[in-house]
């Protein structure tokens, strides 16, 4: 099992090291080089409607799930307690409905949601809606 380190940095530096995640809360974004080790360098956003990071005083978690269906690699793991935990790889069509829910989760959030992708074929980013939601409800007095 592949075991990260974590950084917190308030820039991404210019030169990404393998095995390493640079947290920058600032910038509100997370970078590593994919696990799979093509060398790419993932980016993953941090917002209500992409991902989250948790640090436990010890280690990282980054949800959801990191795929990489733009990269050759297509990998698909998870990165919890700084583990690389791979996932099954996704056909086209899976990807493709994934990524138009994940387009209409943000033209809702960031946009007027007119564009809004009804798709209940997978529930795991139902908690992104519900905390924004708690948010919007809890201040909406």
């Amino acid at each position: 099992m592949m075991i990260l380190k974590h950084k917190f940095v308030d820039n991404i530096p210019d030169g990404i090291e393998d095995g390493i995640v640079y947290i920058s809360i600032p910038f509100e974004t997370v970078i590593h080089k994919c696990c799979c080790g093509c060398g790419n360098e993932v980016v993953t956003p941090l917002s209500p409607v992409d991902w989250s990071v948790t640090f436990n005083g010890e280690s990282i978690s980054l949800e959801p799930s990191i795929g990489n269906w733009s990269f050759k690699c297509h990998s698909h793991y998870w990165i919890t307690k700084n583990k690389v935990i791979w996932s099954a790889k996704w056909n086209n069509k899976r990807i493709e409905e994934v990524r138009k829910r994940d387009f209409g989760d943000r033209n809702e959030y960031f946009g007027d949601g007119k564009d809004k992708v009804n798709d209940d074929t997978d529930k795991s980013h139902d908690h992104r809606k519900k905390k924004k939601d708690f948010w919007k409800n809890l201040f909406s007095f």
